[in-house]
């Protein structure tokens, strides 16, 4: 059975970091072969593609770009969203999101990431 298992969320003041986790694991192909993403979504708002990499290319949303990084642990199954230089306005829920080669793509449960003073 896949699970993606996010962690790393919480309160954090403007200015600050915070680096969030996905552990994945129950895939039938090698994780390396998987494209991994990260998503936010705040109430009322659509779930927003905020980071994604597949073969070492990356993709960042404009709003994040130059203050997150994602990376990925192919011997760990793990994918990381390194986050600096919140704002307020990073406040979300943060999906981890895997797409496998052949199909269907798989959702963690969300971690809240607070961005506030």
């Amino acid at each position: 059975q896949v699970q993606l298992e996010e962690s790393g969320g919480g309160l954090v003041q403007p200015g600050g970091s915070l680096r969030l986790s996905c552990a994945a694991s129950g895939f039938r192909v090698s994780f390396s072969l998987i494209t991994m993403a990260w998503y936010r979504q705040t109430r009322g708002k659509e779930r927003e593609l905020v980071a994604a990499e597949a073969s070492d290319v990356t993709y960042y949303a404009d709003s994040v770009k130059g203050r997150f990084t994602i990376s990925r642990d192919n011997v760990k199954n793990t994918v990381f969203l390194q986050m600096n230089s919140l704002k307020p306005e990073d406040t979300a829920d943060y999906y981890c999101s895997a797409r496998p080669p052949v199909g269907n793509d798989y959702w963690g449960q969300g971690t809240q990431v607070t961005v506030s003073s």
